[in-house]
């Protein structure tokens, strides 16, 4: 479960530090990592993207043990319409939430 946690911080670190070569600029970057029991992290681009995500540990210590994930990205695509996601993924999978996708 603790490599869980530091890759997917590392995996989030690799993605804003490499360069970006169509001129965005991150304008705001915020990352907390609370050690093994999960971690914050959130940015904004010059571009309008921004994106919030914070975890957990839950049931630490029993065979249940898991981590929750929470977080929204929110972009605007080529033809300028603005999109949102929520998600949540747990024990119970990936739920993705936006007006942009299927019931």
């Amino acid at each position: 479960m603790k490599f869980v946690i530091v890759f997917a911080a590392f995996c989030a670190t690799v993605v804003l530090a490499a360069p970006l070569d169509n001129g965005v600029q991150i304008v705001r970057y915020d990352n907390d990592n609370i050690g093994v029991d999960g971690y914050n992290f959130a940015y904004e681009t010059s571009d309008g993207v921004s994106r919030e995500e914070s975890a957990k540990l839950d049931k630490v210590g029993t065979d249940g043990e898991s981590i929750s994930v929470r977080g929204s990205v929110t972009w605007t695509a080529p033809d300028g319409v603005q999109y949102s996601l929520q998600y949540i993924a747990d024990e119970n999978g990936f739920q993705p939430q936006g007006a942009h996708l299927p019931k």
